[in-house]
């Protein structure tokens, strides 16, 4: 199983400190190049503008905790990279109880839970603990610690194109910049990881496809700022791949248009794929970097197949989103699912019959010989493509409107093909 592979791959990244930017991005896109050796790491230094956006410092951290009056240390950088505020500034005080409350942060609904979270564009430093841990302390002095560099560097990024028959672009995107949490986010961009593998093992490729990981948010900006032209000119369908690992559930949020051709092929997917999904809306769901993608002026055909989404279930942005939340066969299954709409979308042209009335099977050698039980589905399926084969609808279409999956009409396109009696519009 694939999704056994992806789990180690997560195991490794697992303990990396991820953010905007820093050695920890470098190091996690060196392990990804490692698995995908023409992957190509690109940067933008800090202070660059990138639309309305600037790049930030960069951040690295040596070590951070707390050292409380009774000599024992806590929210300890080294043993959990949640329990540092992200992009904190260096400090080394002594304060009192009251002063450093003002400095934690803390999930009473969650009293096992560190929660996660980040100022990248205010200057301030914090420590995250779980609620149980806070209800502990004591009245008296303690010594916050943080070693933490904030100066001028870049911002990393990696992409790789690989070509197809046609410059018609595949967008495949997910994001690197969160620390220790399994769903969101080392799902994304593990599950990317292989289906990219799966990708350059294909045989003949229709498309193109552009993949890219990138922090997100500020990533997605640098890399439409640099690209967005040729990502215009040339993108057909698009995926942001996020919270792609646990077993609990299959989701579906669309792009902002709703009914671009990734939209359609993902949908079909779901509906054929899995037992059940739940189908989220743009307009009130969106998230992550679907907003840049989709963003008015923007416009790709950018949607996202996931399992539990991110901010639907309770682990998410806390420690317990770990590799025990997520699983080989979670990520085994969205992987599966992302194959079948690589798969559909290779293989959805539009086509039209080349005769005028029902064709004649028998005589091309493609009416089932002998009648079986099975006869009757065998056939319809083919005269099913000779009734809405009419030079309007792609395969998708067709596949909808006949309620199969469009992977069950493939072979019956390709036998049809040989016979002359369908050809591409």
């Amino acid at each position: 199983m694939v999704g056994d592979q992806i789990y180690e791959l997560c195991k490794e990244l697992f303990p990396i400190n991820r953010s905007l930017t820093g050695d920890g991005v470098r190091e996690t896109l060196s392990i990804l190049r490692r698995e995908l050796p023409g992957l190509n790491i690109m940067s933008m230094p800090s202070g660059s503008r990138c639309f309305d956006w600037t790049v930030p410092k960069e951040w690295n951290v040596r070590e951070a905790y707390i050292v409380c009056p009774n000599g024992e240390k806590i929210c300890d950088f080294s043993l959990n990279n949640l329990h540092l505020v992200g992009y904190s500034i260096p400090i080394h005080e002594t304060v009192d109880l009251e002063v450093l409350q003002e400095h934690l942060h803390s999930l009473p609904e969650l009293p096992d839970a560190i929660p996660y979270v980040t100022s990248y564009y205010k200057e301030k430093w914090g420590f995250c603990i779980s609620q149980q841990e806070r209800d502990r302390l004591k009245p008296g002095s303690y010594t916050v610690h943080i070693d933490s560099k904030l100066e001028d560097g870049e911002l990393n990024y990696a992409e790789l194109l690989i070509k197809g028959d046609s410059d018609e672009e595949i967008f495949l995107s997910s994001y690197i910049c969160h620390p220790s949490m399994g769903n969101n986010e080392l799902s994304g961009p593990t599950v990317l990881t292989y289906l990219t593998k799966y990708i350059m093992s294909m045989a003949n490729r229709r498309y193109s496809y552009r993949i890219v990981f990138i922090p997100e948010t500020i990533g997605s900006i640098v890399y439409l700022s640099k690209n967005l032209v040729v990502m215009k000119e040339r993108i057909v369908a698009g995926f942001n791949l996020s919270c792609v690992g646990d077993n609990n559930a299959y989701s579906f949020l669309p792009s902002r248009n709703e009914n671009t051709l990734a939209d359609r092929v993902a949908l079909h997917v779901l509906q054929h794929f899995v037992d059940e999904f739940v189908e989220y809306s743009f307009a009130d769901d969106r998230g992550s970097d679907e907003r840049q993608y989709c963003a008015p002026g923007i416009d790709l055909p950018v949607c996202s197949i996931m399992r539990s989404k991110y901010a639907e279930y309770d682990e998410y942005h806390t420690s317990l989103d770990n590799l025990d939340f997520i699983s080989a066969e979670g990520l085994d299954g969205a992987y599966q699912a992302y194959v079948k709409v690589f798969d559909v979308l290779e293989s959805n042209f539009t086509y039209k019959i080349n005769v005028l009335c029902e064709p004649q099977l028998g005589s091309r050698g493609l009416y089932p010989q002998e009648s079986t039980k099975d006869t009757w589905g065998i056939v319809k399926n083919m005269m099913n493509i000779c009734a809405y084969a009419d030079g309007t609808k792609d395969l998708v279409a067709i596949a909808d409107k006949i309620s199969i999956p469009a992977w069950d009409l493939i072979d019956i396109v390709s036998k049809f093909k040989k016979s002359k009696l369908l050809e591409k519009v």
